[in-house]
């Protein structure tokens, strides 16, 4: 994910940090400082213990203790995390990482077509493990009030400990929410497609979820809470990217590339000038083209390799000078699922196809919104 930098790895799983992270790190340490004492008191009524708040008050320390509080909170968030990739390698689908960030936590799964019967544990088992990480945390606010002796260092962990516990509880029954895309709206979808075909499921567990958006984005209003408004942006714009992504593959999942790409490919040679290139793109309305050597794909040259030149220099260059090298390539017979995962994987409009070394058409995006929208009909 852009803007991330990689900390470590837990069961070969690369762990990220997103620098919106880093930057709600000081935000959370100010808001749980802030609150301390009233903290203090709702954790006595709900442990009915008695927390010594000494040094919990002292100079700096509330706004330590809440810096310290707001990592055990992410670290709660990635146990949550590693529990949906584990369930989610037992169940066959690759982990690429997980990404600590302002809302929460992110996976990054390699996953087709959701199957309810592998998605139901897995949206399951990541608020399992938040409820019980808040019961451990919970537990230890006993064992510490029974087995340390000085009074001001036992406040201080009772305090950490009853905050995560209470906070991982709330984690839990929030993230069952049947929200789409959360874990709850992941429960719903899963249940729902075993009464229905999945894109259907999709479709009303991601309008639920938009609604639950809407929901938190008025109270957030009036509340003004703008991290309630945040998550239901978050939530009304990932319900519909995951909305908009199962049709696609239901609407085109028996079309391959080669039904649907264009031939024959006009391409150009290596050494054609840039100018005349670009001419080229004028006339035809193409902004990409095959680049072709003795009937042999050697790159591709876009617009946007151009727009990386200088236009001073361009006229002294070739294609062979700007063009992009080794493209990405797909068989005729590759799904079109694959072709724009590959798009949107790399950020690229258009895929050459090749056959025995030679191009035998282009696919582009246009080409898959195109079909999409015939096959709707």
């Amino acid at each position: 994910m852009d803007g991330s930098f990689r900390i470590g790895s837990i069961f070969g799983i690369p762990i990220y940090i997103h620098y919106t992270f880093i930057l709600v790190i000081p935000l959370f340490a100010w808001i749980i400082g802030s609150q301390i004492a009233m903290t203090i008191e709702m954790l006595q009524e709900i442990y009915l213990v008695t927390i010594d708040p000494s040094l919990i008050t002292t100079g700096y320390m509330p706004y330590l203790i809440g810096a310290v509080a707001s990592f055990g909170l992410f670290f709660g968030v990635l146990v949550h995390e590693l529990a949906h990739s584990v369930v989610a390698r037992r169940k066959g689908i690759a982990i690429n990482s997980i990404t600590l960030m302002i809302f929460g936590g992110v996976a990054s799964m390699e996953e087709g077509v959701p199957d309810p019967k592998v998605e139901l544990p897995m949206a399951l088992v990541g608020p399992v493990t938040s409820f019980v990480f808040g019961l451990v945390c919970g537990g230890l606010v006993y064992v510490v009030a029974s087995s340390v002796a000085d009074p001001g260092r036992a406040g201080v962990l009772m305090f950490l400990f009853g905050y995560l516990g209470v906070l991982n509880i709330i984690l839990c029954f929030f993230n069952l929410i049947p929200a789409f895309p959360m874990d709850g709206g992941r429960v719903l979808r899963a249940w729902l497609a075993t009464r229905m075909p999945l894109h259907q499921a999709t479709r009303i567990a991601a309008d639920i979820g938009k609604g639950f958006a809407i929901i938190f984005g008025i109270v957030g209003l009036f509340a003004f809470s703008p991290f309630l408004i945040l998550i239901a942006l978050f939530i009304y714009i990932g319900a519909n990217m995951e909305s908009t992504a199962v049709k696609y593959t239901h609407l085109l999942q028996d079309v391959t590339v080669g039904q649907m790409m264009s031939s024959p490919v006009t391409a150009v040679a290596p050494s054609m000038p840039v100018p005349q290139m670009i001419d080229l793109m004028y006339t035809s309305k193409h902004l990409g083209f095959p680049v072709v050597e003795r009937d042999r794909l050697v790159g591709m040259i876009t617009l946007i390799d151009v727009n990386r030149t200088s236009p001073i220099d361009r006229d002294a260059m070739q294609v062979r000078d700007i063009m992009t090298r080794d493209p990405i390539v797909l068989p005729p017979t590759a799904p079109v699922i694959e072709a724009l995962k590959i798009m949107s994987a790399h950020d690229i409009e258009r895929i050459p196809i090749v056959q025995d070394d030679r191009i035998v058409g282009i696919v582009t995006r246009m080409d898959i919104l195109k079909v999409t929208e015939l096959r709707q009909i």
